[in-house]
C-alpha cells in the first residue's frame, strides 16, 4: 500500500523572502561573535507562517479563523480504534523507534527483563559470596559509615530508576506492537523486514481515513518527519551554524569540542523540554520569541535561566558524579569482562551523530548509514595514523613482558589452586591482561599497511557525506584529526562522561550564556509555522531558495544570504537523501528544479563515465572524484560529500 501523491507542506509565504530584508553588515549587533557563521542579525524580519500546501499558491489553505487555533485532539475512550491521538509527535516517535529496532535487535524487552527480581536472585545464587559480603557490610559497617549508607541508597535509587524506566519502555513497546498489528496490519515477526517507507505509507493512509486525528489537510511524508524530529532538526541546524557543540580554545592552538550526555540534557532542558525553556515541551514557540522588539529582554531572561541551571549543576555535581561513576561501573564491567580491549575500540561520538546527520533523518537511518561508514573510517585512521616507531616498539615490549608474567601466573594457578589465595595475585593477573590489551592497540596492524588512505577516506565519505573542516597545516593531518574526533575511543568517551558533572557548569556559563542573544535570534529567524504541524525549524523544509548554497548547483535558484545558507551543503544533501528515501514525496518548486538540474548533471557525468569506464574501471563503492559521485539506480541522484561544482579534490 502506498500513499497517494500529496502536495507539499509549504507554499506561498506571508512575508518577503529572508534575503530581501537582510540588513547590511554595518547593522550587525555588537554582541555577535565574529567567529559564528550565522552572519548579520535581521531585526526587521517577521516570523513566518506557512499556510498554503501548494508552493505555487493553491486555494486549499486552512479557512479563515483556523489560522491561530491549535489542533485539538480529543480522545474518545476507544483505545483499540486509535482515533484522535492527543500527542502525534510522541506517537510517531514511538512508531519509528520500534521499527528502528531491526535485525532481530529488541533491547526494550531484554532491558526490562534483565532488571527483574528473578534475574537479581539468580545472579546472587551464582555468586553466593556476594550475598554473604553484603550481609557482613550491613552488620559491621552500615551503622558507623554514613558514606556507605549514601552509596547504598544511591545504588538502590539507580537500580530503581532503571527498573521503572525499563517497565515504562516495555508497556510502550507493547502498546505500539498492538497498533502495528491491529491498525497497520503488520505482524510482530514482520517488523524485522518491513521498511519504514511501507509503515509510513500505511500510517498516512490510516490518517487520511480519519483514523488518527483531525487535521486541516492530509499529512505528508515530510510532516511525519517534522513531528518526529521537531527538536532534533533544531539541534542539527544549531550545529550547522556553529552554536553547538560547546568549544574550548586550547593553549597550543585549535579548539576542543565537548558534548557529553549531561551537557546535551541541559541544552534540551534550556531550549525544548524544560519548564523555562523556549518550547516548554510543546509544538509552538511562544509569540514573544516571534517578535524582534523583545529580543534583548528575552536574551537577558534566558541568560539568567542558564546561570541558575549552571549553579544547580554545580551544587549537584558531587551527587551527579557519584551517579556517573555508578552508571559507568554498571555499564562497562560486564563488557570489560567479555572484551578486555573494548575501551580501545572506536565508536561514533555524540558530536559525529550531530554533525553528520541530515535534516529529517530518523535515528535508525542515521545508525545504518554510519554503520556502513564505520569499517572504512576505522581503516583510514589506522592507515593514516602518523608514524610512531618508538611508540610501537615500546608497545611490543610491554605486550611481551605483560604476557609473559600473565602466562607464568596462569601456569602456577593451574599447578596449584592455592596460588589464587595469595594476596593481590588475582588483581595482578587482571592488571597484566588489561595492560597487554591496551598496549596491543598501539601496535600498527599489518593488514592495514600498504592501503591507500585516500581511497579509504573517499569510501567512508560516500556514506558519511560530511567531513567538517578545521584549519590544520597539513591536509592529511587535518583529515585524520577530523575523523579521529568523529570516531572516538570508548575510553575517551567514558572519560568525558565522568568529567561531565564538573565541566557542564563551566560550558553553560562561558559558552551558552554569552551567546544568549544569538540563540534567541536563531529561533526567531529560523522558525516557521506549518499548518497542521506547528512551529518547526525552517532548515527542515529543505528549501534551496531559502537556505541553499550557490556552490551546490543552487546558483540562480537560491535567494539565501550568507547568514541564511546552510553550511557544508546540508540543505542540498538532505533534500537529495529525503527524495531518494521517499520517491512519492513532491518537493516545492525551487527544490524540484534543483533535483531536476541535478539529475541532468548526473546523466551527463554517467555518459562521460561510460565512455571511459572500459579504460579505467572504478573501484566499487569509491568516489573517484566529485564529478562522478555515487548514483542511486532508481532516481539518478548522487551522494557526494563535496560540492559538484566546482570540482574539488580531497585534502590529502
Amino acid at each position: 500500500m502506498t500513499p497517494a501523491s500529496a502536495s507539499p507542506s509549504w507554499g506561498s509565504h506571508s512575508t518577503p523572502p529572508l534575503a530581501s530584508v537582510t540588513a547590511p553588515p554595518s547593522h550587525q549587533c555588537p554582541q555577535d561573535s565574529p567567529g559564528l557563521r550565522i552572519g548579520p542579525l535581521i531585526p526587521e524580519q517577521d516570523y513566518e507562517r506557512l499556510e498554503d500546501c501548494d508552493p505555487e499558491g493553491s486555494q486549499d489553505s486552512p479557512i479563515h479563523g483556523e489560522e491561530q487555533q491549535p489542533l485539538l485532539h480529543i480522545p474518545e475512550g476507544l483505545r483499540g480504534s486509535w482515533h484522535h491521538i492527543q500527542n502525534l509527535d510522541s506517537f510517531f516517535t514511538k512508531i519509528s523507534f520500534v521499527l528502528g529496532l531491526q535485525g532481530g535487535e529488541r533491547p526494550l524487552m531484554p532491558q526490562a527483563c534483565s532488571l527483574t527480581l528473578g534475574h537479581i536472585y539468580s545472579y546472587h545464587q551464582r555468586n553466593g559470596f556476594a550475598c554473604i559480603l553484603l550481609e557482613d557490610v550491613f552488620q559491621l559497617g552500615i551503622r558507623s559509615s554514613p558514606l556507605l549508607v549514601f552509596l547504598l541508597v544511591l545504588a538502590a535509587g539507580f537500580w530503581l530508576v532503571q527498573l521503572l524506566r525499563s517497565l515504562c519502555n516495555l508497556f510502550s513497546y507493547w502498546d505500539i506492537q498492538v497498533f502495528y498489528r491491529e491498525a497497520l496490519h503488520i505482524a510482530p515477526e514482520e517488523l524485522n523486514s518491513v521498511p519504514w517507507a511501507e509503515v509510513q505509507s500505511r500510517l498516512l493512509a490510516l490518517q487520511r481515513s480519519g483514523g488518527l486525528c483531525v487535521q486541516p489537510r492530509p499529512l505528508t511524508e515530510l510532516d511525519v518527519h517534522h513531528r518526529i524530529l521537531r527538536y532534533t532538526n533544531y539541534q542539527v541546524a544549531l550545529a550547522n551554524k556553529g552554536l553547538l557543540p560547546a568549544r574550548c580554545p586550547l593553549p597550543w592552538g585549535g579548539s576542543a569540542t565537548f558534548l557529553s550526555r549531561g551537557l546535551a540534557l541541559n541544552v534540551d532542558l534550556l531550549l525544548f523540554r524544560g519548564p523555562f525553556s523556549l518550547f516548554r515541551g510543546g509544538w509552538e514557540l511562544p509569540h514573544a520569541y516571534k517578535r524582534s522588539d523583545q529580543r534583548g529582554a528575552l536574551a537577558a531572561r534566558w541568560g539568567r535561566t542558564v546561570l541558575l541551571l549552571a549553579a544547580l549543576n554545580l551544587a549537584l555535581s558531587p551527587l551527579v558524579l557519584a551517579w556517573q561513576v555508578l552508571h559507568a561501573f554498571y555499564s562497562h564491567v560486564e563488557l570489560l569482562r567479555r572484551e578486555p580491549g573494548a575501551l580501545g575500540a572506536r565508536r561514533w561520538s555524540r558530536l559525529a551523530r550531530l554533525q553528520l546527520r541530515h535534516f529529517n533523518e530518523l535515528p535508525h537511518e542515521l545508525r545504518a548509514r554510519l554503520a556502513r561508514a564505520y569499517r572504512p573510517a576505522t581503516s583510514f585512521l589506522r592507515t593514516a595514523a602518523p608514524p610512531a616507531p618508538l611508540r610501537a616498539l615500546l608497545a611490543r615490549q610491554l605486550v611481551f613482558f605483560a604476557g609473559a608474567l600473565f602466562a607464568a601466573l596462569l601456569v602456577l594457578t593451574v599447578y596449584d589452586e592455592d596460588v589464587l589465595a595469595v594476596e593481590h595475585v588475582l588483581t595482578a593477573m587482571t592488571a597484566l591482561g588489561v595492560t597487554a590489551t591496551v598496549a596491543r592497540s598501539f601496535i600498527p596492524e599489518e593488514q592495514c599497511q600498504g592501503r591507500a588512505p585516500q581511497l579509504l577516506l573517499q569510501t567512508a565519505l560516500a556514506h558519511m557525506h560530511y567531513l567538517p573542516e578545521e584549519p590544520c597545516p597539513s591536509g592529511r593531518d587535518r583529515a585524520y584529526r577530523q575523523m579521529a574526533q568523529l570516531l572516538q575511543y570508548r575510553a575517551v568517551s567514558l572519560l568525558e562522561e565522568l568529567l561531565s558533572p564538573l565541566l557542564t557548569p563551566l560550558f553553560l556559563l562561558f559558552w551558552f550564556r554569552p551567546r544568549a542573544l544569538e540563540i534567541i535570534d536563531f529561533f526567531h529567524h529560523f522558525t516557521v509555522d506549518v499548518a497542521g504541524v506547528g512551529d518547526i525549524c525552517s532548515f527542515a523544509l529543505m528549501d534551496v531558495k531559502r537556505h541553499g548554497h550557490p556552490q551546490w548547483l543552487s546558483a540562480g535558484q537560491t535567494e539565501a544570504s550568507l547568514s541564511q545558507r546552510a553550511e557544508d551543503g546540508k540543505t542540498e544533501l538532505s533534500l537529495m537523501r529525503f527524495s531518494l528515501a521517499h520517491p512519492l514525496w513532491q518537493p516545492p518548486g525551487h527544490s524540484s528544479k534543483f533535483l531536476g538540474h541535478l539529475r541532468g548533471r548526473v546523466q551527463q557525468d554517467a555518459a562521460a563515465w561510460g565512455a571511459t569506464s572500459a579504460r579505467s574501471p572504478p573501484t566499487p563503492g569509491v568516489l573517484s572524484n566529485c564529478t562522478s559521485p555515487l548514483v542511486s539506480p532508481k532516481s539518478g541522484l548522487p551522494f557526494c560529500p563535496h560540492p559538484p561544482t566546482p570540482p574539488q579534490t580531497l585534502p590529502l
